[in-house]
């Protein structure tokens, strides 16, 4: 018990000691706010700027959750598809490692040029969540233990029994991490697309308010925004982190020995 509440009281710690000390030297230096704000100042701009940021924050959180969802349901269907076909896996895994490792802050003007603003930024999200959920999934599927398979093959389970009796099961732990990871991802590709799409002119999220709130240099509605964003992000992991933790807990290793 002592250890969790150790857990949770440092970084809090930790911030506030932050936040101190930023307060401290912007008042002694005076530093202006156009070019580093106090904390004060950017915990009034929230309060004042509050409904603009909200609505921007509620347009970014729609975006990510949907390129969330698309990534989800694309990655883990694509990675059953390849544990049921060789061939198949051979001949469409290196396009999703094109896809992975192509900078996605490169191909956002580009999707700008040929989609309506709220798909270009609906793909990036996409673009880079997927990656994560397929390779990791597929990498549980093949990882299954080759006795479990045999026994399973003695038994003469048809290829739906082994998908769905064996290999899903074990494959949910690193399917499960493949989650927690594109929905940090999916915010991040959301992200960089609005910032392009504000530096066109157009945009309504977090990040284009971000965008204009720099051309105007008021710094502290960019501090807000950043922090609306900081905050969705760690949010996002929680809850991810929440829902694993609730589906390996009463089987999975990693789970059970949190709990003790």
């Amino acid at each position: 018990m002592n250890e969790r509440l150790l857990r949770l009281a440092l970084p809090v710690l930790v911030l506030v000691i932050a936040i101190v000390l930023w307060g401290a030297v912007v008042r002694i230096e005076a530093i202006p706010p156009y070019v580093l704000p106090s904390p004060g100042l950017v915990a009034s701009t929230l309060v004042s700027d509050g409904p603009l940021l909200m609505h921007s924050l509620w347009a970014t959180l729609v975006t990510t959750l949907e390129g969330f969802a698309l990534a989800a349901i694309g990655g883990i269907g694509l990675a059953v598809l390849f544990s049921q076909s060789r061939a198949v896996e051979y001949s469409l895994y290196p396009y999703a490692v094109i896809l992975q490792v192509t900078p996605v802050v490169a191909v956002a003007p580009l999707l700008l040029i040929y989609l309506p603003q709220p798909l270009a930024v609906l793909a990036c999200a996409w673009i880079v969540a997927f990656f994560p959920v397929l390779a990791n999934t597929t990498l549980g599927l093949n990882s299954v233990d080759h006795n479990l398979l045999a026994l399973f093959e003695l038994y003469k389970a048809s290829r739906w029994q082994i998908l769905w009796r064996l290999k899903l099961p074990a494959a949910l732990p690193q399917m499960l991490t493949g989650l927690r990871i594109a929905g940090g991802l999916s915010l991040i590709g959301a992200v960089v697309a609005e910032i392009a799409a504000g530096s066109a002119g157009a945009g309504s999220g977090l990040a284009y308010r971000i965008a204009e709130s720099g051309y105007r240099l008021n710094i502290p509605r960019m501090f807000a925004a950043l922090l609306l964003l900081s905050v969705a992000g760690v949010c996002i992991y929680f809850v991810l982190s929440f829902l694993s933790h609730l589906m390996l807990r009463r089987w999975h290793e990693s789970a059970i020995a949190r709990e003790r």
